[in-house]
């Protein structure tokens, strides 16, 4: 079984004024496994205000633990659809940034009703993988990441 590893993940979305806060809450926990420790999750929201001045909320989630970026990452690809793979697979080098992370959007609304599906519009849920390769660069992390979904 191919994996990859990990550093950490990071999981942001943001909660509009006219969004019920714990329904965007609910889509988070979306991509969290059951089987991860609370004390293994680092959880944050920042009141920020709009363009146009209306108050926004930052949710940003991280997984740092090995042991609970494994379960993720697991987790994860379970979640992903064949069809969500390969648009993954097509667009891989558009999603690893030079720094080695593996960025993924998710249709907020659809996380919401235990669906995820890879939306690249504004109101998503980002997950952000910070992939470990040798040698450390994006050709290695494309690599890897590659490897790993077509398995």
């Amino acid at each position: 079984m191919v994996k990859i590893r990990a550093h950490h993940v990071r999981i942001t979305t943001f909660i509009h004024a006219t969004e019920d806060e714990d329904k965007v809450l609910e889509a988070i926990a979306t991509f969290i496994p059951e089987e991860i420790d609370e004390e293994d999750i680092i959880f944050d929201i920042d009141e920020t205000t709009g363009f146009f001045g209306n108050p926004i909320k930052v949710v940003n989630v991280e997984i740092k633990r090995s042991k609970a970026v494994r379960l993720f990452i697991d987790y994860f690809k379970e979640l992903l659809s064949e069809e969500d793979r390969r648009y993954l697979l097509d667009h891989l080098d558009e999603k690893v940034d030079e720094e080695g992370t593996f960025y993924v959007r998710f249709n907020k609304q659809k996380a919401y009703l235990g669906e995820p599906e890879i939306d690249e519009g504004s109101d998503v849920v980002q997950v952000r993988v910070k992939v470990k390769a040798f040698p450390m660069r994006k050709e290695a992390v494309v690599k890897a990441v590659r490897e790993w979904l077509e398995e």
